[in-house]
Parts: structure tokens; C-alpha cells; sequence
């Protein structure tokens, strides 16, 4: 059986990623695929266990190093019990983040260095990578304000200063500058359809491939 693909949606909050994965997860089941949507932190039922930890739990402060290694707790559940299976059986798995995320916002936000990451990187993909990783990219200001506009109360990370999301942003494109051939800048800006147009593009060159 031909392994699935594993495409990632990234990018600061209120890009638009949940919306994308949807509309592209429409597209690809109507063309008889089978789709899997998930997303992290979370994607099964541990890891949104570890996930509600992180985003949820304000009981007592929460040192980067701890939200680093929960973060990959839940990456490690999520890749071996739903990931890693989906595409075994030909699936087309739709995530929304993945480790880059990691890079960006426990990287770039917080400043926990690349070598304290990448261990903890390998030991939870054991190998997986995306591949095709679409980067929905926008000004900060304006993306935050359509976050913070459909949000009643923002969890830990939504809450962060616009100087934290200006440097999660910086992560991230220096990140497609480093692999243009994985990860793919669109932009974010535009009505639904537009943005959907550019994300199918870069998929439909992915599955002629």
C-alpha cells in the first residue's frame, strides 16, 4: 500500500490555519482520499490530556523547560498512535502544527535554544517529517486582532505580548528560508477562497508528485 502524506499547517494565531485545513480537508476527501484532520498539541486522547496541562493549567507557573517537554509528551503520543498509522494505511494526514511549532513558539517566543529542542525532536518523530509544511503568514497586529476577536478567553500561549508573536513570526520565516522546499510561505491575507486557492496550489504539485 502507497504511504500517505503528512502536510502541517503553522503559523501565528488568527492566520487562519484551522479554517485552511478544513476547506483543503473538503477538497481532498471530494477527490476520494481518505483525511485525517488533527492537531497539536493534542490529536488523541493523552496527548489533549497534555495539551489541557499546557494551555489550560494555571494552578502554579510553568517553566519553559517543562512546557517544552510536555509539548513533546504529546507530539510523541500523537505520532505513534495516530500519525504514524494513518499514513501506514494511505491516509492523508492534516495537521494543524507540528514541530516546527515547537521551534517557533518554545524557540523563537520563549528563547529556549535549538540544541535543547532537536534532541527531544528526534525522540519523538523518531524520523517523521512533513512533507509539505504550509506557513500561513501575515502581520502580527492583523492576525492578532482576528484571534483575539473570536476568542472569549485566551489560554497561556493566545495571551502572550504582540512582541512575543513578532519574534514566534521571525522564527518561523527564517525557518522557510532555511527549507524552502518543505515548508511553503502563503500568504494569509485575502478572502478564504483566495488563501484556499494558493494552499491547493502547493498541494495538487504534492499529490502529482
Amino acid at each position: 500500500m502507497t504511504r500517505g502524506r503528512f502536510i502541517t499547517f503553522e503559523g501565528v494565531e488568527g492566520v487562519g490555519k484551522s479554517t485552511q485545513v478544513a476547506r483543503l480537508a473538503q477538497a481532498l476527501g471530494a477527490a476520494g482520499r481518505e483525511i485525517v484532520v488533527t492537531r497539536e498539541p493534542g490529536g488523541t486522547p493523552l496527548a489533549e490530556r497534555i495539551r489541557a496541562l499546557v494551555l489550560h493549567d494555571l494552578t502554579e507557573p510553568m517553566p519553559d523547560a517543562a512546557e517544552l517537554m510536555l509539548m513533546f509528551a504529546a507530539r510523541s503520543v500523537h505520532t505513534e498512535n495516530l500519525i504514524r498509522p494513518a499514513l501506514a494505511r494511505g491516509a492523508w494526514v492534516l495537521c494543524d502544527r507540528y514541530t516546527d511549532a515547537t521551534y517557533a513558539y518554545q524557540g523563537g517566543g520563549r528563547g529556549v535554544p535549538d540544541e535543547a529542542i532537536a534532541p527531544l525532536a528526534r525522540l519523538a518523530q523518531r524520523g517523521l517529517a512533513p512533507d509539505l509544511t504550509v506557513l500561513l503568514d501575515a502581520p502580527v497586529g492583523a492576525a492578532l486582532r482576528r484571534a483575539r476577536a473570536r476568542t472569549v478567553a485566551a489560554d497561556r500561549i493566545e495571551a502572550q505580548t504582540t512582541a512575543f508573536f513578532e519574534r514566534v513570526r521571525a522564527s518561523y520565516l527564517a525557518l522557510a528560508a532555511r527549507e524552502p522546499e518543505r515548508v511553503r510561505v502563503v500568504d494569509a491575507n485575502g478572502s478564504i477562497d483566495e488563501v484556499a486557492a494558493r494552499v491547493a496550489a502547493l498541494v495538487g504539485t504534492l499529490a502529482d508528485g
